[in-house]
């Protein structure tokens, strides 16, 4: 089987290139329906590299498709089965394979476009669904991309009564008063600290997302999170940060690290079925976080949009 598929040489460098992909026994054969740009991606495309990887690389992990065929040993699938992908799988392509492992069926009713974002959506409800927001709490979000943009709606259906949305780039911050944010904060144009507490009566919030994934908003969170409040860390940040841990020590605030969800097969299997929950009855909107569509062969175009406009939130790819 051959396929086009994404090839990072890299910084900056894209190639679309032509792979042979032969099946072994234990891998799946997917038909790419869609796949989407993760921050991920685009942290490999400005060569912000994780540890122990190197260039090149064939990326993409956010991804849904048909399975085309399987391997003798596979017997979780079947060919025509509808499938999200959890893993590094290559989607940036018109086929993709791996292992049985790395997908998840699609939830019944679901549409394949929502569907194929599964990887995102299911990571963002799972911080969600583990941060311990309760009714009555007040809950601040920091960095209001995709998954800023569905913790947010999340937050509001576990019955916070007051979400406030948090950014320095006022077009995301007018999408996340669309998404249902009761308050915007752009901490570049004001004090954010001062803010937070005019609104908690000096308080602080109960609960604070980290979805900014900076060394400066890992150390705002600390500073407006309420004594004994919950400092949920989502973002993946692979390059070295220096931490204020004062406010760590006093404040006796719970840490909660829900990012890896998608890495580990068995939380993966627990929690994907829960995660998927929302969005399969319809509690929470992702249609408005889709920014722009782009078919597989303007790939390159894609990624320079989706690095270079800061107000993209998700860009989704085509074959």
């Amino acid at each position: 089987m051959k396929t086009r598929m994404l090839k990072i040489e890299g910084p900056g460098k894209l190639a679309l290139v032509e792979k042979d992909l032969i099946l072994e026994d234990d891998e799946v054969l997917v038909r790419t329906f869609q796949s989407s740009i993760c921050g991920t991606d685009k942290m490999y495309y400005r060569g912000e590299m994780p540890p122990n990887e190197k260039y090149p690389l064939f990326i993409g992990h956010e991804g849904g498709g048909v399975v085309e065929a399987v391997g003798s040993k596979v017997h979780e699938y079947q060919v025509g089965d509808l499938v999200m992908s959890f893993s590094r799988s290559c989607t940036f392509a018109d086929y993709f394979k791996t292992k049985p492992i790395n997908l998840q069926p699609v939830p019944e009713g679901l549409d394949m476009r929502i569907a194929s974002l599964g990887e995102p959506l299911a990571c963002a409800m799972h911080s969600v669904l583990e941060s311990g927001v309760q009714i009555g709490d007040t809950v601040a979000v920091m960095g209001m991309g995709f998954a800023g943009q569905i913790m947010l709606q999340g937050a509001r259906r576990k019955g916070a009564t007051k979400v406030i949305a948090i950014d320095i780039l006022d077009g995301k911050l007018k999408l996340a008063e669309k998404m249902g944010a009761d308050v915007t904060i752009n901490p570049s144009k004001e004090d954010l600290y001062q803010a937070i507490m005019g609104l908690t009566d000096g308080k602080g919030v109960d609960v604070v997302f980290e979805a900014a994934g900076t060394q400066e908003s890992l150390n705002a969170c600390s500073t407006i999170l309420k004594h004994n409040g919950h400092l949920v860390l989502y973002s993946w940040i692979t390059q070295p940060v220096t931490l204020n841990l004062h406010r760590w020590h006093q404040n006796s605030f719970k840490v909660i690290t829900t990012t890896l969800v998608h890495h580990t097969k068995y939380e993966r299997m627990v929690w994907t079925e829960k995660a998927m929950r929302p969005f399969q009855q319809g509690l929470i909107d992702v249609e408005p976080l889709i920014s722009a569509e782009f078919k597989l062969s303007d790939i390159t175009e894609a990624f320079e949009e989706a690095v270079n406009n800061d107000e993209i939130i998700k860009i989704i790819i085509k074959p």
